[in-house]
This record gives C-alpha cells, sequence and structure tokens, in this order.
C-alpha cells in the first residue's frame, strides 16, 4: 500500500512537471526578451491567458472589471491541482476564520498570498515581473502551492500603464540612451502614473472612488487575504525596499503582523544579499493612511507591504544613475520578482500560524471600548 501510494506520488509530480513544461516562457510568448521592451497592457493579458488554457486545473482567469477606457482588469488564481477543486471551500473557510460568514471553519492550513502589480503606470517593471513571477511559479515552485493559494492581479492600472507604454516605445531611441537627461526618461504630464481621470488609485483602496479600485475591492473583500504585496517603484537612485515598514506603527497593527513584517524582510534579505543588491526597510513608508494598497489590507488583518524598486518614469530600459551604474529594466523585473515569490515561500512556510492569526485579528472578545460625550450647539 505505502510502495502503491509513493508510486502515484511520483507520478502526479512527474504529471504536473510535464504539463507546467508546456507553459512559454514570457520571452518566448512575446516574441523578445523579456525587459528589452515595454509590452503594452494586451501582451500582459494574453500572457496570463496562454497559462490558463495550458494549465487549467492549476490556473483560474478572472475578469472583475474594465476600466473607463475600456481595458479588462483580470486576476489569476494560482495553486495545486488539489486545492483548486475546492477553491471556493478556501475562500469560504478563510470568510468563517474571519467571522464574516456564520459557521466554524474546518482546519484552515491553506496561505492566501495576493500579489497587486502596477497600481501606478508609469511604475513599469512590476507587470513584466508578474507574467516572469506565474511562470517561475508553475514551473519551478510547485511545492509551495500545495498549501498556498497566490492570487495575481497583474496591472490595477492598465489605463495609466499604457498611457506611459505607448509614450516610451514612441520616444526612445534604438538602442535606448541611458543619458538620464535624454527624452525618453523625462516622462510629459500627465504622465501613466494615474488613471483615466488622473486619480492616483494608491489612494483609494479605502474609498472606492473610480471604478478599477470598486471592481477590485468586490474581488479582494469575498477572499481577504493573509498576505498582500503592493509592487511600485522609486527613484532610479534608490535601493530597493522592502517590509518592516517604518515605525511608529498603528496602534491597530497587532503583535504579529510586526512580527511576520520582519521575517518577510529577513527572507528577502537572504536572497538580496546573495546577489550584492542594496535594500533599505524601516524608512520613508508608512502605516498609517488607510487608503494604501498595503495599509488597507493591513487594517482588514493581513501582512500588508509595499515593495518599491528603484526606477520609475525616468528608468527607461537603461540608465545611468548618479552612483554610475546603468540601472536596466531587466534588473528591475529581477528584483520584483525575487521579493514575491520569496513571499510565496515564506507564506507558504507559515501557512497554519498565517491563518490562526488572521482569525485572531477578528476576535474581538478581548477589546475595550470606551464611551465618549460630546456637547455642542443645538
Amino acid at each position: 500500500m505505502i510502495r502503491l501510494k509513493l508510486i502515484l506520488s511520483v507520478f502526479a509530480l512527474f504529471t504536473s512537471l510535464t504539463f507546467s513544461q508546456n507553459i512559454k516562457s514570457p520571452s518566448e510568448f512575446l516574441g523578445y526578451e523579456l525587459g528589452t521592451a515595454f509590452s503594452r497592457h494586451h501582451q500582459v493579458v494574453d500572457y496570463f491567458q496562454h497559462v490558463a488554457d495550458e494549465l487549467p486545473d492549476q490556473v483560474s482567469l478572472q475578469q472583475y472589471g474594465q476600466t473607463y477606457e475600456r481595458r479588462p482588469l483580470y486576476v489569476a488564481f494560482v495553486s495545486s491541482e488539489e486545492n483548486m477543486k475546492r477553491i471556493e471551500e478556501i475562500r469560504m473557510n478563510n470568510l468563517r476564520s474571519a467571522g464574516i460568514l456564520e459557521g466554524d471553519s474546518d482546519t484552515n492550513d491553506i496561505a492566501i498570498v495576493w500579489l497587486s502589480y502596477n497600481v501606478h503606470g508609469n511604475e513599469a517593471s512590476s507587470i513584466e515581473a508578474s507574467m516572469l513571477t506565474i511562470y517561475k511559479l508553475l514551473t519551478e515552485k510547485q511545492e509551495w502551492l500545495k498549501n498556498t493559494v497566490v492570487i495575481i492581479d497583474p496591472c490595477i492600472n492598465p489605463d495609466g500603464r499604457d498611457r506611459y507604454a505607448n509614450w516610451y516605445n514612441e520616444t526612445a531611441s534604438q538602442p535606448y540612451d541611458i543619458n538620464a537627461e535624454s527624452s525618453e526618461h523625462n516622462e510629459p504630464w500627465p504622465g501613466g502614473r494615474p488613471n483615466h481621470y488622473l486619480f492616483d488609485l494608491n489612494r483609494d483602496w479605502a474609498w472606492a472612488s473610480q471604478i478599477e479600485s470598486a471592481s477590485r475591492l468586490t474581488v479582494y473583500n469575498k477572499w481577504l487575504p493573509h498576505i498582500h504585496v503592493d509592487f511600485h517603484e522609486q527613484g532610479m537612485n534608490n535601493p530597493y525596499y522592502f517590509a518592516p515598514a517604518a515605525e511608529p506603527y498603528h496602534e491597530i497593527i497587532t503583535d504579529w503582523q510586526r512580527d511576520f513584517q520582519d521575517q518577510i524582510g529577513k527572507n528577502h534579505a537572504k536572497y538580496f544579499d546573495k546577489n550584492g543588491w542594496l535594500f533599505f526597510t524601516k524608512e520613508r513608508f508608512d502605516l498609517f493612511y488607510p487608503s494604501y494598497g498595503d495599509t488597507y489590507p493591513t487594517y482588514m488583518g493581513a501582512i500588508g507591504m509595499t515593495y518599491e524598486q528603484a526606477g520609475h518614469s525616468r528608468g527607461g530600459l537603461g540608465v545611468l544613475n548618479d552612483e554610475g551604474i546603468i540601472l536596466t529594466l531587466k534588473d528591475r523585473i529581477l528584483h520584483h520578482t525575487t521579493t514575491g515569490l520569496s513571499t510565496v515561500e515564506i507564506s507558504s512556510a507559515n501557512a497554519i500560524k498565517l491563518n490562526s492569526e488572521f482569525s485572531k485579528f477578528f476576535n474581538t472578545s478581548g477589546l475595550k471600548y470606551k464611551s465618549y460625550v460630546m456637547q455642542g450647539e443645538t
């Protein structure tokens, strides 16, 4: 019996690996090496559709809305074949754990990780990294998917993304010019940062004033993931930033949420140190304003984090920074892919703890209530 189970396990692993090899890499699918051009939004959607078509038992692509300029908004659900068969059960069980749905939850051992890319359209490396991340998860990191559901939103702001990509593709020299003063590194107003109505979608998580935000939150609040990462870019001369966030923290943030930010940061640092990549933590990026892509999830029980790669609109395909180093789009993609995979890795390793602490966040039995008497003119 034991021998039969071993044979079946090996067969299942071999079958999974065989099917995953049918997936084309982003470079193979796009027809150019990833990082040598800025992909337009429809090309990224097509790639995710390709992955979902090739591995329907492990990837589900869901359209959750469209932008003001009618570009589709998608999320991809990625996990093991076994988990995907009961994906709705996993979702509902998580909501029962939070007290959103009535009833007792079953044993929770599946981590739910949500990765959000390109909320600012001209912080342009992250949408490219989303393609490489899903590819590597399915071809190299299947083990993590046994106890993790990864939800990938490859582009929160397609209108801003294409505004930047179209401008750059029209403006850039061939080959690209690394001089930071050249036209391809100086994006004109209004730039790709905002959406169609020039609204900053990273200020809209709580208010949902824009159609992209309202559509996304409909899906997000049905899941309430344990981990949420908001991928960004900053000035071209800055090292990479990842958790833990800057002190002080808002008082509602639990000790566990603080501690796990530290754990995640240490896991990232392991890879950055190995490769000699510079990074910083605990500075600039706080967890106060409730409508950021890190704070809203944090206030909803998740470990919410911002990751910031150097580049922004001035990065282009390659730029000479103030230290005399050429920062390329390939570099930026690699760094974001590394932290994304590292996040899934440590979440998988702590899946049971993530579930138990997530449940505790919503347990209000120990809270102390205060009353206030207010007087004013009638």
